[in-house]
Parts: C-alpha cells; structure tokens; sequence
C-alpha cells in the first residue's frame, strides 16, 4: 500500500472538514457576509489539486468512476463560485479514497497480529540450567523448556515430561492433545497444565507457525478487488453526464451552459448517499454485535454463492460430549457413568468434564472416592463406593484387549472395574443447535448454491458434522495452506464467504471474496475478517446478511434516485431552462433527499433474520 498517499488522502479531508466548518461559522454563525470569508473554501479548492492530479491519471488509463465526474465538478465549482458545494466534494472523494485505502491495508495488521502472538523468548536448557534466549538464537536439537500456558517457539519432540498441548490453531481439533516423551509438538501450541521439555527439529524461522505466516504474506494481495457500488454506478453515469454537458455546450456554443449540466450533474448520491448508507449499516451493526472491518463486504456479502465453513468453533461449540457408550455383557451403564463421573471430579483431563456432564443429564450424583492416582500415561485410577475404576486409553490394553469393540470415530476412553473391561465412552464435537437450520435456509432464503465443509479435522469428525448439519461437501485434514488453495479455487469459480473461528483460518479467510471470524477469540482472526460476530452465534452471520442486502438496496435507491433526478435536471440544463446557480439549488435539494433516504438504513423496521 502508498501509506504517502493515505496519508495525503487524510490530511486533505481533515483540512477540508474543518475548513468548511469555520466557513459556517463565519458566514452563518457570526453573520459574517464578506467574501473573505470563503477563504477556507479557497484553500480546500486549492488542496484538491493533489486529487485532481490522481483523477487525471486515471483518466489516461481508461478509470472511469464517479472519482471523475467528482473532478470535472471541483473545477466547475471553483469556476462557479460554488465554493462549499466544491469544498464538500472534495471531501467525500479526500475521505473516501483514505478510507478504500484504509481497508486495503488490513492484510499487513494480519501479519502483525501473528507476530505479536509468537513468543520472543525461548528457555534453552543448559547443563547449569535454565537460560532466556532471543528466538533467532534457538537452533536444531536443541532443549526446550515449554512453561504452562506458554506458546510453544518451535517444532520438536517431548523429551521429559506428560502433559496436554492445544493444537487447535493448526488442527482444528477441539480437544487438547496428550503429550508424553516421543511425541511432536508444533510451534504455536498452547501449552497445558504441566512443563514440557522438548527437542527442536527445526529453527523457528522454518517451523509450522512460520510457514502459516510465509502463507498469508505471500496471498495478501490475493483477496478479490471490490469495485464499489459508486464506481459502478459511475462508470455509465459519468460518461453520460459529461456527454450532455457537452451537447448542451455544442447547441448553445455558450460554455456556461456546459457548467450549468456539470453543476446539475454533481454526483454527490453516489459521493455522500452511499458512504451515508455505509456508515448506517456498520452503525446498525455494531447495535446487533456485529464489527465490520472492510466497509466494502457489506456490498457484496449478499452476492456469495458459496458459502465454506470451519468446523470447530463454527458449526460446533468446540468442545467434546459424550456421544455414546458400549457396556461389556452383564455392566450397567448408568453404574459405569456414575462411578466414572465420580473419580473424574478430581481430574483435569479434557474429557472429563463431557463424563461429569453426561453424569448430570442423568440425574448421577457422585459417590465417595477413598482413594485416587492420575500417572502420566497410565491414566485416572481409583476406588469408588468399595471398586477399584481405571479410566484409560485403548493403548494401555491388557488382557481385556479382546474384548474391546473396533475402533471408530472421534474420541473414546476405556473404563474397567474391579481390573476388567467394563466399557467404552466415545465422544464427539457438539454441533451447534441452530446449525443445521442455519444451513437448510441459505439456499432457501440466500441463494447459495454450494455449501461446503473445510476442516483441518479428520475426516472422520468432518463428515459426521456434515451429515449432521447437512452439508453433502466436506474436505478434511487440510492445513491452513490447502484450505487457501481450497478458497481461491472457488472465488474464481463464484463469490465466496468463508465463516470461521481460529488461527488456521486466518489465510483462507483473508483470501475469501467475504470473511466472517465468529467470536473474538483471537485477535488474529478478527483482524483477518471482513467482519466479527462477537457472540459466535450463527444467527448473526444471518443478520449480517440481511443488513448488507438492506444496505445495498436503499443506498441504490438513493444513488439510482439521485441520478434519474440529476438527469432530469441535467436534461433542462442542456435546453438552456436551469442555469447554474439554479442547478446548484437544485443538486443540493437532491442531495438532501438522496442523504435523507440512505439515513434509513441505521433504523429497520423489518426483522434482520429469517431462520
């Protein structure tokens, strides 16, 4: 991005409003009436010179926009005498290109948030023990210690140490993974409860974290370039705008006349109505807990056809239940899940609290632990109500092995009582309740045509959640680098809004034609979004539909309105029956309506959900 020119943009926009407010109060609040008190206008006229040499660049290759007609009409004001009708153009066009430019630099606040979460810091284990070091410093094979609640610098191995590491920024996975001596860990996991220490496979400049990084720097400048609704409407309107000063010119041979179209043909509609509109629907948003961060989704997230979804955190509540249980021949489930429940009270496993909760809906109490152990590695033992309970996994299996059922999907834990298999609990993200209505009504009511499932998840987890929400297309275990691959694939097909939640969908959201991060988990997400959903509810990403589609249509009639008034104007100006100053009256009235109009778009009566 030209930050020079952002720079030049505001600055020219800062001085143009308040030039055009101490005219006011000169003229209307003192009484002044002289002419020097349009010197503020002056100056802001002559400020616009800068944008006008922009506008004349453009014009020699083929732009045409509103920006130009915006042009021609400084310059017709300055002539004119209309000197705060040309101050107000210049403005909306100062402040509009400062804010389009604004937006287009978001990528980079990306980058920067994924910089900020990666520690600076790494402690390296020596013979004497712990040191602090930059992590320019930290090299292959060398031994890391991972404090609790840390983020992990670098790639590696557990070499001391049991515990749980949150992948889910990579994985999707909502659950946390266990980590023993053997086991990877990937640089920007979470650390859990306990220290780890690990041995680096690869300098952080080539870890997982970093190559996530290298991925969203090298599609920044990937995202579709959205042509607002101004320039589009601009592009016929301005031709035929200057065509009918020109003829109106050509008939009379008096060059005032041309000023009289141009002036009358002001396409202020498009350079105040549509930012109004704008500027109603982020407010209108913001009410309903809605962040918009790129002004320019709400134009076009009503035209997305296709519409691609996480998994964890999107259409789930990211967190494990217990879906079902498989008793040995002659065990009583609701006994094995009372006296599971009651041992895991006192456990901080990640699948504890979904067997506390299952006990609950089931009206289990807990019953009296005499005695409790927790191994790494061994899992939760102890005795219940007078029986020894062993909650574990399928790899501790001993002489019960064979009578474990087969393996499926998601997670599971083995309970045996009094040293025999007693039973399998399996578990599986919970989908969201309103998700599969959510899904059945887009194509009904939003016209998607695809709906598409992209998880970084197994592909076992993914295709249960898509059977369960209904969406028949599903590609699983992608890393963020396929899931942009993914995304661009199906912008070039159709606009396309992605909805997601964590880190991993940071670069395919920033790729999508639309992005929607769904709560504000992470800063990282929320900076790559088109727009935020504070409250992670699917409803939301709804109503930020309507309010875009709401948007859209009352800024089009204001603009639209606006225009077909102008032309009528115009067409009078071009017979020679509006002269100038008549047609700045005129264009001013227009102006009021047309900003009155798009003012609606803050206040709704209609409801903003259909689902």
């Amino acid at each position: 991005m030209n930050s020079s020119g952002a720079l030049k943009e505001q600055r020219i926009a800062i001085f143009a409003a308040c030039a055009i407010a101490v005219y006011l109060a000169l003229h209307h609040g003192f009484g002044f009436a002289a002419s020097w008190t349009s010197a503020p206008l002056w100056a802001t006229l002559a400020s616009s010179v800068l944008l006008l040499w922009d506008l004349g660049r453009k014009l020699l290759s083929w732009q045409i926009s509103s920006d130009l007609l915006a042009g021609v009409s400084i310059v017709a004001s300055a002539l004119l005498g209309e000197y705060l009708v040309g101050a107000i153009i210049v403005l909306m066009l100062s402040g509009g290109a400062a804010l389009e430019r604004y937006a287009t630099a978001r990528a980079s606040a990306v980058l920067a948030a994924l910089a900020r979460r990666m520690p600076q810091i790494a402690h390296r284990r020596l013979r004497h023990g712990v040191e602090d070091v930059s992590i320019g410093e930290v090299g292959v094979g060398d031994q890391l210690v991972v404090y609790p609640h840390e983020i992990c610098p670098a790639d590696g191995v557990v070499s001391s140490g049991h515990g749980t590491m949150d992948e889910s920024y990579l994985t999707g996975e909502p659950f946390l993974i266990s980590k023993a001596p053997g086991a990877a860990v990937l640089s920007g996991a979470v650390n859990g409860e306990t220290p780890l220490e690990i041995t680096t496979i690869r300098k952080p400049r080539d870890s997982r974290y970093a190559q996530i990084m290298r991925v969203l720097e090298e599609n920044e400048d990937r995202k579709p370039k959205m042509r607002r609704l101004a320039d589009r409407i601009g592009a016929w309107y301005t031709p035929l705008a200057l065509s009918m000063a020109a003829l109106g010119w050509i008939i009379s041979a008096d060059p005032s006349r041309f000023l009289s179209v141009v002036v009358i043909a002001t396409p202020c509609p498009l350079l105040i109505a549509v930012p109004v509109a704008v500027a109603g629907a982020i407010s209108l948003s913001a009410r309903r807990g809605i962040v918009i961060k790129n002004p320019a989704a709400l134009e076009l997230v009503g035209d997305c056809r296709t519409w691609i979804f996480d998994k964890t955190g999107t259409l789930t509540y990211g967190r494990p239940v217990l879906t079902s249980m498989e008793t040995a021949p002659g065990v009583e489930e609701r006994e094995v899940l009372q006296l599971a429940a009651s041992l895991e009270l006192y456990s901080k496993h990640p699948l504890a609290n979904a067997i506390r909760k299952a006990a609950a809906l089931r009206g289990l109490g807990p019953s009296p632990v005499v005695s409790l152990s927790e191994r790494p590695g061994e899992g939760l033992r102890g005795l219940v109500d007078g029986r020894s309970v062993v909650i574990t996994g399928r790899q501790r299996a001993g002489a019960w092995e064979r009578k474990l059922p087969p393996q499926a999907g998601g997670l599971e834990c083995i309970v045996l009582l009094d040293g025999d298999y007693a039973a399998t609990m399996r578990f599986r993200d919970e989908p969201r309740a309103d998700s599969r209505p959510f899904i059945a009504h887009l194509s009904r009511r939003h016209r998607a045509a695809r709906l598409i499932l992209l998880s970084g998840d197994r592909a076992s987890e993914a295709e249960y959640l898509a059977r369960a929400v209904g969406i028949g297309e599903v590609y699983a275990s992608k890393s963020p680098e396929e899931k942009v691959e993914v995304v661009l694939r199906e912008v070039a097909l159709a606009p396309t809004l992605y909805v997601g939640d964590g880190l991993n969908d940071a670069p395919a959201m920033r790729v999508a034609t639309v992005g929607v991060t769904l709560g504000a988990h992470s800063d990282i997400t929320a900076e790559a979004g088109d727009a935020v959903v504070l409250d992670a509810a699917l409803q939301k990403v709804d109503e930020l539909v309507h309010i875009g589609g709401r948007m859209r249509a009352i800024a089009l009639q204001s603009a639209l309105g606006g225009m077909v008034l102008s032309m009528v104007g115009m067409t009078l100006a071009v017979m020679g029956l509006l002269p100038p100053i008549g047609g700045a009256v005129a264009q001013e009235l227009i102006d009021l309506a047309a900003v009155l109009n798009a003012l609606r778009v803050a206040f709704p009566r209609e409801q903003l959900s259909d689902f």
